[in-house]
């Protein structure tokens, strides 16, 4: 509010100078009989464009700058600096000729030139390849976002945990986090919450209901609070995945991903990321069944070769049982006979007992 104020009395102040100024000269070239509306009218407009204006132009801009600077790099600020330092030392050269020329376009040529190199040379730089400052300089845009949530990686797990869309979308995470198992602070990016917002706004059904249940499982996860749950205000432009994004991240702030993507989960992992798989930690919390053990379960429908019974435990794992087919919406204790482990969980042989 006070910058406000002192923005508006400030451009008002200068708008005066510049309206009186104007209508001097104006008033000189038209003759004098024309001062008084020329000197007094510009001067009293340029205090209330001043007035009106200035801070849109100062403190609104520099609010929007700030906004849009604030999930850019340092180094990449800098680089962008230095692009516009050599780009102005270099229009200097080259207007050092051009201002003999006379007359308006003496004094154009090389005004048009310098803003024209400078923001050549700070794009250039800009870019994310030609970062100069990227090795000397750590990124701290998301610590700061954070405000101090986030810690090293050596922390392990107790450190920040981003969160995929596909583990939003899974509905388990608000199960998990009532069960006090995931430490640290939940990290939502904007950019996942995009995605998230699309998934829901989605004109097929399933993928509406499926993203609509994903923002109402964040809703009850932050008003619950048995984890701290922060949303991240930041982006990455250059980067066109959204996994990119996650990664990218991950590795700046020291986080692991909490994710049920298959995908995800081995990029990450190539990238010295920790992981925390939901599908994962489901299959390690199965309980352990070994061969000879005996299982009381519902057979459901028939297998895949002739004779078999498929059924189900409690916990999802399937169980296949020879000469089943004839034991369907029966109940059955069967004997396990082997347990074959896969990438897509476990699934158990057995036999009538």
């Amino acid at each position: 509010m006070v910058a406000d104020i002192l923005s508006r009395i400030a451009g008002g102040a200068i708008l005066a100078v510049v309206g009186w100024g104007l209508g001097n000269f104006i008033a000189d070239v038209w003759g004098p009989e024309q001062f008084i509306f020329w000197v007094f009218g510009l001067t009293i407009a340029g205090v209330v464009i001043g007035l009106v204006a200035t801070p849109f132009a100062t403190v609104g801009l520099s609010r929007s700058i700030a906004n849009q600077t604030r999930s850019v790099p340092t180094s990449r600020l800098l680089s962008a600096i230095v692009g516009m330092v050599i780009g102005l030392l270099i229009a200097l050269l080259v207007s050092i000729p051009l201002f003999r020329i006379p007359g308006w376009l003496g004094l154009i040529l090389p005004v048009a030139i310098s803003l024209f190199l400078a923001y050549l040379g700070a794009t250039l730089l800009f870019a994310p390849s030609r970062d100069i400052f990227h090795r000397f300089l750590p990124d701290n845009r998301a610590f700061h976002t954070l405000n101090g949530v986030a810690s090293s990686s050596s922390n392990g797990h107790s450190g920040p945990v981003l969160l995929d869309t596909s583990a939003i979308i899974d509905g388990r995470i608000a199960a998990i986090s009532k069960t006090g198992f995931l430490q640290g602070t939940l990290i939502v990016p904007r950019f996942i919450l995009n995605e998230l917002r699309h998934v829901a706004d989605s004109k097929d059904s399933m993928k509406r209901a499926r993203g609509r249940r994903g923002l109402e499982l964040l809703r009850e996860i932050r008003e619950e609070g048995q984890v701290r749950t922060e949303i991240l205000e930041i982006d990455y432009p250059d980067a066109r995945e959204v996994d990119a994004k996650l990664v990218g991240l991950a590795k700046e702030i020291g986080a692991s991903i909490l994710t049920t993507d298959f995908n995800l989960n081995r990029v990450a992992q190539i990238d010295g990321i920790a992981v925390l798989n939901v599908n994962e930690l489901a299959s390690s919390l199965r309980p352990v069944v070994i061969p000879g053990e005996s299982l009381r379960l519902k057979i459901l429908h028939e297998g895949k070769e002739p004779g078999q019974g498929v059924g189900f435990l409690e916990d999802g794992t399937m169980v296949v049982v020879d000469s089943g087919v004839r034991y369907i919406d029966s109940e059955l204790d069967v004997t396990v006979a082997r347990v074959l482990q896969t990438a897509a969980g476990c699934m158990i042989f057995a036999s009538p007992s």
